[in-house]
């Protein structure tokens, strides 16, 4: 029995082009045709329901397995620790070097990310030296163990009988290879990010405008590519949309999202319908149609599943009128 782990970014997965939620998924087939089973793919990287590879994976045809989760009062020692420790000024020098080496390792993580480098004994350093300090900082005890039970119950869950593949974040990796004699790191000499990965990193660049951006160029990328099952043309729609609200250009914006509504199947990524239809409803109120906007914000309150960012921004619209600063 073999474990492959492989390293999760979380968020982060949003921001390098090189290694994003479309990577992981080309390089589960890389080593799937290498030989590597894996229909299935274990999670152990925590119960975010809005996490971009639970869109991703499944999109592309992978089944997640559900690692059991520490219990529920773990993280909120933790919290209820740095709330003590803030009362003191002992206590919050201790909260300073645990944030020092959060800093850190931050500044690893968002340097620009290959999978070959998210695998490197630099990198799996930098995650060791991470928990180090944060225990040298805050001691062993409520500081630290809530991620002990978290890693404790991944261990018990794989060694009775676990095989396959694990994403787990990365910082854990380096923990999870001295408890698991079975685990190992994939051998990705020759794997190279495609089509999938180039996608899906301009849909996240889309979704994530900046003040310099050429958002003509933008556009134009979007508009050219036809989308594949990880970001399906209605996403690329919705981004673009996403632009021509920003500069106030309501009409470009409804015309694309009520075509990517028009475009939802039950094949898309699960967060798909409710990002759209959220985006929709606030377009048709900024344009005066309330009544058809309510509409649209009950649809994303109604569907089985929407992120986080879209209900809030339904119960908001149903709360009051979307309006675009500067738009009449």
């Amino acid at each position: 029995m073999t474990l492959t782990l492989l390293p999760d970014l979380g968020d982060l997965l949003r921001l390098h082009p090189q290694y994003n939620a479309g990577t992981v998924v080309e390089l589960l087939r890389w080593l799937e045709r290498g030989g590597l089973p894996i229909r299935e793919v274990w999670w152990a990287s925590g119960p975010d329901p809005d996490h971009p590879l639970r869109d991703a994976l499944p999109a592309a045809r992978f089944t997640l397995r559900e690692l059991p989760l520490p219990p529920e009062d773990a993280e909120a020692n933790h919290a209820q620790l740095v709330s003590f420790l803030n009362q003191y000024p002992q206590g919050r020098d201790r909260l300073r070097e645990a944030g020092r080496a959060e800093q850190s390792f931050a500044a690893v993580l968002t340097s620009p990310l290959t999978v070959e480098r998210a695998l490197s004994p630099e990198v799996l350093g930098a995650a060791h030296t991470y928990h180090e300090g944060i225990r040298e900082a805050l001691g062993e005890g409520p500081g630290t163990r809530w991620r002990e039970r978290r890693l404790e119950g991944i261990v018990s869950a794989l060694s009775d009988g676990g095989e396959g593949v694990v994403l787990a974040p990365l910082d854990d990796l380096p923990d999870l290879l001295e408890r698991l004699p079975d685990a190992r790191l994939p051998n990705v000499e020759g794997f190279t990010p495609g089509e999938t990965s180039r996608l899906r990193a301009l849909a996240d660049r889309a979704w994530q405008l900046r003040e310099d951006d050429d958002l003509g160029a933008l556009l134009e990328a979007l508009d050219r590519e036809a989308g594949d099952m990880v970001t399906p043309k209605a996403e690329l729609d919705a981004a673009a949309a996403g632009i021509y609200l920003a500069v106030g250009d309501l009409g470009s914006a409804r015309t694309l999202l009520e075509r990517a509504a028009h475009a939802l199947t039950d094949e898309v990524p699960r967060s798909l319908p409710g990002l759209i239809l959220a985006r929709l409803g606030q377009v048709r109120d900024a344009q005066g149609d309330r009544d058809l906007a309510e509409r649209t914000y009950r649809a994303v309150l109604a569907l089985s599943y929407a992120p986080a960012a879209a209900r809030e921004a339904a119960e908001a619209g149903l709360r009051e009128a979307f309006r675009l600063e500067g738009v009449s």
